[in-house]
């Protein structure tokens, strides 16, 4: 459910997106495709140079349509006055019905908090704990991606490259600038996505430990289809179409160890 590799350089890279497992509640769901559709789909393979890099990962398979672990556990939207999901979506990302019938009760989301939640991000703070004890400073780079287009989250495509920082606040203003410069296609700080609750949760500049989230847009290194369904969805991981973005990537870490270091 959790894998962590334990790495030695002051980098974390989080992914609490890539995981499809429903946790054995698919009957409950409308549809178990819709309920995995929008997981960030290849990001470990995207990211798998990570480890030769020396830093720890942090992933967990529980899919975010059972619980989403970026989201606040206090169940406070992260976007206010903005389409978002829940701590437990009801909803995709279009806005589809997730459930056959009702949703998910305070002790059912009490539940998958337990037994989900608390389990990632136990994992994760006790890899910046050590990482930190060891290094003055280090990295958390939170790892996502998205579909281009999602009308009900956003206008138009999306920029390749979307980097959160929740307004600066949660790493030095010298790391944004660093990673903005190594993305070499379009980019955008802060836009839509300012980054989620593991960004802000962790994310604390003045006491070393500098969190910055990553949101990607999948055409980048993965061929989409314009209206994704079950016969087309997920998009095929092609290593040599991903190519030049993995390129990208491995000099946007790399750009995150220079900073730490």
């Amino acid at each position: 459910m959790i894998h962590v590799h334990h790495g030695t350089a002051p980098l974390i890279v989080a992914m609490p997106h890539t995981g499809v497992d429903l946790a054995e509640l698919d009957n409950h769901f409308a549809s178990p495709w819709l309920a995995r559709r929008d997981a960030d789909w290849h990001i470990e393979t995207l990211y798998s140079f990570a480890r030769d890099l020396g830093a720890a990962v942090v992933r967990t398979t529980i899919s975010r349509s059972v619980i989403d672990v970026n989201r606040d556990p206090s169940g406070a939207s992260l976007y206010p006055g903005q389409a978002t999901t829940e701590l437990c979506p009801t909803t995709t990302f279009d806005g589809e019905r997730l459930y056959r019938a009702g949703t998910p009760d305070a002790t059912e989301i009490a539940r998958r908090r337990v037994a989900y939640f608390d389990p990632y991000h136990f994992a994760l703070a006790a890899e910046v704990e050590r990482l930190r004890a060891a290094h003055p400073r280090i990295v958390l780079y939170d790892a996502h991606s998205i579909r281009s287009r999602i009308p009900r989250l956003f206008d138009g495509e999306l920029p390749q490259f979307n980097i959160g920082t929740n307004n600066d606040a949660t790493c030095a203003p010298e790391l944004t600038a660093a990673v903005s410069a190594a993305c070499t296609a379009d980019h955008i700080v802060n836009g839509r996505f300012k980054g989620g609750w593991t960004t802000r949760h962790y994310g604390r500049p003045a006491q070393g430990v500098h969190a910055i989230q990553m949101e990607l847009a999948i055409r980048g290194y993965a061929a989409e289809p314009s209206v994704p369904d079950a016969t087309n969805w997920p998009p095929r991981y092609d290593p040599a179409y991903a190519a030049p973005l993995v390129a990208t990537l491995r000099n946007v870490l790399n750009t995150c160890l220079d900073f730490a270091q």
